[in-house]
């Protein structure tokens, strides 16, 4: 009877150990799974219509950055960026794709591009690259995300081609 009763205040004397351990916040538990959380990339990258079928994620992708492409090549097809400029036969542009699906577009030139009046470029891609498609923006953990990524854009004069 003595065992069962020293038993029973060992156990009764380590179960109050277990109930006294803290239970870790849900500010301490968010803080943790955001550490885990690789923030520099996407779950889901930005997509277009056409792209929307395609089941791996790096062929979706490469749709996406071909369509986009493709659709500003396009649009700058019609302007004089190749008359004005004969020598500069591509272009970068960084896109920014924000969560709401807005886009924004800027040209990217050297550091040393005092040959291009890069506030006239700038303005012609802002006057000529409107109404594109619905973008779905980029995804991480279902919720919509920005991202920017930069596109080599080839310039076509017309005549050459």
């Amino acid at each position: 009877m003595k065992q069962s009763f020293l038993f029973l205040a060992f156990l009764a004397f380590h179960s109050c150990q277990y109930i006294d351990k803290q239970v870790p916040s849900e500010k301490e538990l968010l803080q943790k799974e955001l550490k885990t959380i690789n923030w520099k990339e996407v779950d889901e990258y930005p997509s277009v219509a056409n792209c929307e079928k395609i089941a791996d994620k790096k062929q979706r992708q490469q749709c996406f950055f071909s369509v986009m492409s493709q659709l500003i090549q396009e649009k700058l097809d019609i302007d004089t960026l190749s008359i004005l400029y004969p020598e500069l036969d591509t272009i970068e542009v960084k896109v920014t794709v924000f969560p709401n699906a807005t886009m924004k577009f800027e040209p990217q030139f050297p550091k040393d591009s005092v040959a291009y009046d890069t506030i006239k470029i700038d303005s012609i891609l802002h006057a000529r690259l409107v109404d594109f498609p619905k973008i779905n923006p980029a995804l991480k953990r279902g919720l919509p995300v920005k991202t920017q990524f930069i596109l080599p854009v080839i310039l076509k004069a017309k005549g050459k081609e």
